[in-house]
């Protein structure tokens, strides 16, 4: 096993790579609400041509995004690019896990949420590891809206 700390991105020409690179994001805890954080980053990355699957129970089935929604990680069809990640920090260590699990490439953690555990563990796994970072502004400044 490498350098863990190489999978550890902050710097803009890391954020850059993720956000050009990556074609599906998958979103933990997306909500159906538009005035919610987890509903209008999600829809503004969907705007700017990302495939991006909601991941929720309580919208399971249901079409946001221009997909339906699947319950967990574990359930998506295929593994994301991104994970994106609304949740609380003592959560994401088991979000970290299920990412490793799925094959996921990135595991992207929202503005104000570290987690030392999801750290080590998805940097660990060989996973990308993103935190306290929001997607939307970061697209907005690195790249601009198309």
């Amino acid at each position: 096993m490498g350098d863990w700390r190489q999978n550890l991105v902050g710097d803009d020409a890391g954020l850059s790579a993720i956000l050009r690179e990556a074609k599906t994001i998958a979103v933990l805890g997306a909500k159906a609400d538009p005035w919610a954080a987890a509903h209008y980053v999600p829809a503004y990355l969907r705007d700017q041509g990302y495939r991006v699957v909601p991941v929720n129970p309580k919208l399971a089935g249901r079409r946001l995004f221009d997909v339906i929604a699947v319950p967990t990680l574990a359930d998506l069809p295929a593994p994301p690019d991104v994970i994106e990640v609304f949740r609380r920090p003592e959560f994401c260590d088991e979000v970290a896990q299920d990412a490793v699990d799925i094959g996921a490439k990135v595991l992207w953690l929202q503005l104000g949420i570290t987690c030392d555990p999801a750290r080590r563990i998805a940097t660990e796994a060989g996973l990308t590891y993103v935190e306290d970072a929001c997607m939307g502004p970061e697209h907005r400044r690195l790249l601009g809206a198309a």
